[in-house]
């Protein structure tokens, strides 16, 4: 099965989001200090033009989103085909209005993920893949391009994309990893997208508990642009397991880093409480 119904579902879904996602990005009022637990209702009725799109294209399968909407909730949750939905990946960004969000909308097929599509709708792009047909970005109306990642091969070198940190902290993934440079942004999506993208070698999300929505659309960009993604740790990661709950963290490289990455980050992992 190639997927490339569900790949034009998915975009469809994404540009009908990213639509509403834009207007109401513009009449929004700026919340400075944002949680990073923060929800609006944006994220609400973004999920639910997604999910009415899926479900309209495939009654019959699963689905796994972030936000208790209607139609999420009326779902079966399990299933051999899930859909996963994260309507606002890195809505703290969205409600400072700096762009950093994005909408993610993956498929997991028996426990792979088939495709995925990251759009950010703030710059008007949208990165996607379907298994075994590489990685592709478009911006605007322009033609789709082909995503690869680096060719870096030393960490000393590497270019390691992460949150924003706090003034005069240093997260522990920058101290084992000493990258030659650090980029920040809000959104996983964002961030595994520029692994895709070749605009970073190396994310590392160290949240000791977070969802299959913040991670499973952009693992895909990675892995069909030619990078690797795992846990922290090097193990592969699973998706749909009880309460979609992902608890090893994430480790995206460029694959000629990973197995450096790997070691480096469990040679100087934060001591536990």
């Amino acid at each position: 099965m190639d997927y490339e119904d569900e790949l034009d579902v998915a975009l469809e879904a994404a540009a009908k989001a990213s639509d509403y996602l834009r207007a109401a990005y513009a009449a929004f009022t700026p919340v400075p200090d944002a949680p990073a637990s923060i929800t609006t209702e944006a994220d609400r009725t973004s999920q639910e033009l997604i999910l009415s799109r899926i479900t309209a294209a495939f009654p019959d399968d699963a689905l796994c989103a972030e936000e208790a909407t209607p139609t999420l909730r009326s779902a079966v949750r399990e299933g051999d085909r899930l859909w996963v939905v994260d309507p606002i990946d890195g809505t703290r960004g969205f409600a400072m209005k700096n762009g950093e969000f994005s909408v993610m909308i993956g498929l997991v097929a028996k426990g792979r993920v088939v495709v995925g599509v990251v759009a950010e709708p703030a710059l008007n792009r949208i990165s996607y893949a379907r298994f075994g047909h590489g990685c592709w970005v478009r911006t605007g109306s322009a033609l789709p391009t082909a995503c690869h990642v680096t060719r870096t091969d030393a960490l000393a070198e590497s270019v390691l994309v992460q949150s924003h940190a706090k003034k005069g902290e240093t997260p522990w993934p920058v101290a084992a990893l000493r990258p030659k440079k650090v980029v920040e942004t809000y959104s996983a999506g964002v961030k595994l997208a520029m692994v895709a993208r070749g605009e970073a070698d190396l994310y590392v999300n160290t949240y000791a508990n977070f969802g299959d929505w913040d991670i499973c659309a952009g693992d895909l960009l990675v892995t069909e642009a030619g990078g690797t993604v795992t846990e922290i740790g090097g193990a592969p990661i699973r998706y749909g397991t009880p309460g979609n709950a992902q608890r090893g963290g994430l480790l995206a490289s460029n694959g000629r880093l990973h197995v450096a990455a790997v070691a480096a980050l469990q040679s100087r992992e934060p001591a536990g409480p």
